[in-house]
C-alpha cells in the first residue's frame, strides 16, 4: 500500500479539492518541519542536555523548561522568513513577534504553545506542540495585537503534534480531523488516519482531581455523578484518566472518546480559567468540533468566544458530545 505523505496530502487538498491555498499549505509544511526537529530535541532528553529548568518564566509567571525555549525558538526560526506570516505569537512571548521587513510579509498569523505539558518532560511523559492558524484582517502592512483577537471560529487551520511513543500530527482545515505519523527513518510526516470521529457517548473523564475542592457547583454535581458509577444517577461506570499534557489527554480523547475538564476554581476567582484561549483551547475546539464532539466553557462555545487580549484565559470542557452537553447544561441550571 502506497503511503501518502503530509506533502502529498495537503497537495491534494490545495489542488483537487480547493480547501486550502497555496500559501497556507506551504505554512503547515514548515510548522510540520519545525514539529520534527522539536521531537528530535524532545526524544534526545538528557543526552542532548536540554532536561531541567531554563532558570527563567515566561509571561504566564511560569518557571520556563529549557525546551520551552528551544521550541519556541526553533518555531519562530522555521516561520519567520518563509513570506506565509505576518506575525506569530507564543505562550511564551510578552507580546507578539512581527515579521520583519528585510522579509515578504505574508496574510497569516500563527499562534503556538510551543512545548504543552512541560513539567511532564522530565519525567519521561507525553509532551507536544500546539498551533492556530489565523488569516490577517485587513491588506495593511502593520501588524497588532489587535489582528490576533478573533474568535475561535475564525481559523484557518490547527493541529497539535504529540511527542510520544511515536511523534504523531493531527491536523484540521476545516474539513475533518487527519492524523500524520513521523517516519524517523525517512524523516517524513505519513497519513495515517483520516476523518477521526469522536464518539457521542463516554465513561471516560479528564480531570485533575486534586482540585475537586475548589470546583464550582455544576463541576462538582458532574464528577460526582461519574463517581457514583452504575449505582448513582447515571447508571453507569466510568474510568478517569489523566495525563497532565493537555495534547495527550486530548489525543487520547479524540481516539477513543472521554471528556476533558479543566474549569475555574475558586483559588484564583478573577481568572475565568486556566488554559489559554488562544494558543490551547481554540486549536483544541477546532479539532474537536471537526471530529463530531463539543467544545464550551461551561456556558458558551469556546470558538465563538471574543477574545480581549492575546494570554486570555478560559475553562475548558470538551469531548464526546453528550457529556460536554450535560456539564455544559449544569452551568445553566446553576444560574
Amino acid at each position: 500500500m502506497k503511503r501518502v505523505s503530509l506533502t502529498q496530502y495537503l497537495v491534494e487538498q490545495q489542488r483537487e479539492h480547493g480547501r486550502i491555498p497555496a500559501e497556507l499549505r506551504l505554512l503547515i509544511e514548515v510548522v510540520a518541519r519545525a514539529c520534527k526537529r522539536i521531537a528530535i530535541a524532545v526524544n534526545k532528553g538528557a543526552l542532548g542536555d536540554v532536561l531541567g529548568s531554563a532558570g527563567t518564566d515566561n509571561v504566564q509567571g511560569e518557571v520556563q523548561k529549557k525546551l520551552d525555549i528551544i521550541s519556541n525558538e526553533v518555531l519562530i526560526e522555521a516561520n519567520i522568513w518563509g513570506g506565509h506570516l505576518a506575525a506569530m505569537a507564543s505562550e511564551e512571548m510578552d507580546s507578539i513577534h512581527v515579521v520583519p521587513d528585510r522579509y515578504p510579509q505574508g496574510e497569516y498569523l500563527l499562534l503556538f504553545d510551543p512545548l504543552d505539558g512541560s513539567s511532564n518532560i522530565d519525567v519521561n511523559v507525553s509532551i507536544g506542540t500546539i498551533f492556530s492558524v489565523l488569516r490577517k484582517v485587513g491588506h495593511t502592512r502593520g501588524v497588532s495585537e489587535e489582528d490576533f483577537l478573533q474568535p475561535g471560529k475564525h481559523q484557518a487551520a490547527a493541529g497539535y503534534c504529540v511527542y510520544g511513543p511515536q511523534s504523531t500530527l493531527v491536523l484540521t482545515l476545516g474539513n475533518g480531523v487527519a492524523v500524520f505519523t513521523l517516519d524517523r527513518e525517512t524523516g517524513s510526516w505519513y497519513l495515517t488516519q483520516e476523518g477521526l470521529r469522536i464518539p457521542d457517548d463516554t465513561q471516560e473523564f479528564s480531570v485533575n482531581m486534586s482540585n475537586l475542592r475548589h470546583w464550582a457547583p455544576p463541576v462538582t454535581r458532574y464528577i460526582d455523578e461519574c463517581l457514583a458509577g452504575r449505582d448513582g444517577a447515571r447508571g453507569k461506570d466510568f474510568n478517569m484518566r489523566w495525563v497532565g499534557s493537555m495534547v495527550a489527554d486530548v489525543h487520547r480523547i479524540l481516539t477513543r472518546g472521554g471528556v476533558f475538564l479543566y474549569p475555574w476554581d475558586k483559588r484564583e476567582p478573577d481568572k475565568p480559567g486556566k488554559l489559554r484561549l488562544m494558543y490551547e483551547a481554540n486549536p483544541m475546539a477546532f479539532l474537536v468540533e471537526q471530529a463530531g464532539g463539543l467544545a464550551t466553557n461551561g456556558r458558551e462555545r469556546i470558538l465563538d468566544v471574543q477574545p480581549a487580549k492575546l494570554h486570555e484565559r478560559v475553562s475548558v470542557v470538551l469531548g464526546s458530545k453528550n457529556e460536554v452537553e450535560r456539564a455544559t447544561r449544569y452551568h445553566a441550571e446553576a444560574g
